[in-house]
């Protein structure tokens, strides 16, 4: 189940339950910040995914599909993880990370985040303790990633292609990346953060596209399904 929920005027203060799930939203969720508070709060639900995009609130609660979703999502950040940590570069981090962006009202949870050390370094990224903290427990990433993916679901298709598009590009992330397993053919689509937003990165005849951030083409792979079960590879030439 997904639903797209209108922010309630100031003067709105009761809850709003989401059933069967019995989500439980508060009335008071007027901004970012009181979003934010929220989900730092014991109370935010431990299932589905609950975002903030522009102003709305969005709550998809819908099982995650594990042969169109989760197995490239694995495969994207196992990739990316051999590429990004074992060079000593960032940190790749999958599925319930978020990422706020004030300057974009933005709060989201993406499939897969890389966080490259020299954004934390410089400035560009943030990241947030727990409540009451001293120590390195962190909870959120505040800022601009430099590459988020979006895996597409039948639940999220305008999500991704449009609304987060929008936001990301708002962010300053690098890259934004959208699989979409649903097809007969996987499909991988970069896009590049230019002066007015995203710019879709062609492919090549062989079907590779070119991530600038990581200076090398990449291509998502189909195996040949094995007891039921669909897993993909995340090419490098």
């Amino acid at each position: 189940m997904q639903g797209k929920v209108a922010m309630p005027r100031p003067a709105r203060t009761a809850a709003t339950v989401l059933a069967p799930e019995s989500i439980c939203i508060p009335g008071a969720l007027l901004d970012l910040s009181a979003f934010r508070r929220w989900v730092q709060s014991t109370d935010f639900p431990d299932t589905g995914r609950i975002d903030w995009i522009d102003g709305d609130l969005e709550v998809d609660m819908s099982p995650e599909e594990i042969n169109t979703h989760g197995t490239p999502k694995v495969a994207i950040a196992r990739t990316l993880g051999r590429l990004v940590e074992d060079q000593d570069l960032g940190v790749v981090l999958v599925a319930s990370t978020r990422i706020s962006c004030p300057e974009a009202n933005l709060s989201v949870e993406p499939d897969v985040v890389v966080v490259l050390f020299r954004s934390v370094d410089q400035g560009r990224v943030t990241l947030v303790r727990a409540a009451g903290s001293t120590g390195t427990r962190c909870v959120e990433i505040q800022g601009a990633p430099d590459l988020v993916v979006e895996c597409v679901s039948d639940s999220s298709v305008a999500k991704d292609r449009l609304r987060l598009r929008s936001s990301y590009a708002i962010a300053g992330i690098s890259e934004y990346w959208i699989v979409d397993a649903r097809r007969s053919e996987p499909m991988l689509t970069v896009l590049r953060l230019v002066q007015r937003g995203y710019r879709e990165v062609r492919r090549n005849r062989d079907g590779y596209v070119r991530s600038t951030l990581l200076g090398l083409s990449v291509r998502l792979e189909r195996q040949p399904p094995r007891s039921g079960l669909v897993r993909y590879r995340l090419a490098v030439p």
